[in-house]
């Protein structure tokens, strides 16, 4: 099971901290020297050094120009940030509504040829119609105390959604049962999801499998994640959205997706769950 993304966070922080102290012990110094020439205490030091503060841009600056090492600041300071930026609470995201967190997606989906989705939850967001991501959104809103933009949200949503039916992507999407059967919104409304989910399931750049709640399984049932071409993975928690980008992460969730999709039924037999789903709403 990919590991929490937090936890990968604090690993990056951890390898910046590693970069910085052998930068100061390839300058032969103390870590008492290098805090004499920073104008910072001792303590200081020794907390960026064992990652238990993060340092600033200014921090990395000033630790690399003590060090002889003007040359690193820009990577270092890269990697501070993309670490920084990783892990970012939903608080912060979504305080200023739900319709700018739609837009700000924009540019990866049009950047990305090839999206693998893995869903245990709620129907994905390509896939979702109008009606219940309205549903899905205004209990989003609700539940986080944010500026209710449903609407705009989802017209957000259903605009940036256009790349499903670009023949250049490719989408593969992987469902667990239970995503059918979770009660989101109404039954009109589910029904008319379900209804969705089985037309999109004929285009011919989209692939959806289905893992059944009776399949024997290898891999079990993961919190959701959806990784862009091979380059970065988006995973959610519940307070949190993280942005992975390191290779061996991206390798590891790609991992994570062919073991959830070897589970998977597809075609006639994916249809028929959805159908089976259907006809449970009456």
């Amino acid at each position: 099971m990919p590991p929490h993304p937090s936890s990968t966070v604090q690993k990056a922080r951890e390898e910046l901290a590693s970069s910085l102290r052998a930068i100061r012990r390839d300058a032969e110094l103390t870590g008492r020297e290098l805090a004499a020439r920073c104008g910072w205490s001792e303590s200081k030091s020794s907390r960026i050094e064992n990652a238990k503060t993060p340092p600033s841009d200014g921090d990395i600056r000033a630790w690399c120009r003590a060090c002889g090492a003007v040359d690193q600041i820009a990577d270092l300071i890269a990697a501070s940030r993309q670490s920084a930026d990783a892990h970012v609470q939903w608080k912060r995201l979504q305080r200023s509504g739900l319709r700018r967190l739609q837009q700000s997606a924009g540019d990866v989906y049009q950047q990305t040829r090839r999206f693998r989705v893995y869903v245990s939850d709620v129907v994905p967001g390509f896939l979702q119609t109008p009606d219940y991501a309205t549903a899905l959104l205004s209990g989003i809103a609700e539940f986080r105390g944010i500026p209710n933009d449903v609407a705009e949200a989802v017209a957000a949503r259903v605009k940036r959604n256009a790349v499903l039916t670009d023949g250049a992507r490719r989408f593969s999407f992987v469902l667990e049962e239970s995503v059918l059967r979770y009660r989101l919104c109404d039954e009109e409304a589910m029904a008319a999801q379900l209804g969705h989910l089985l037309g999109v399931m004929s285009l011919p750049n989209v692939a959806v499998g289905i893992v059944p709640f009776a399949t024997r399984r290898t891999v079990w049932p993961m919190p959701t994640f959806t990784i862009f071409d091979n380059a970065r993975v988006h995973a959610d928690t519940l307070d949190a959205a993280s942005t992975l980008t390191q290779p061996s992460q991206v390798e590891l969730y790609a991992k994570a997706f062919e073991g959830q999709a070897q589970a998977a039924v597809r075609g006639a037999a994916a249809r028929a769950v959805v159908a089976e789903a259907l006809a449970s709403l009456g």
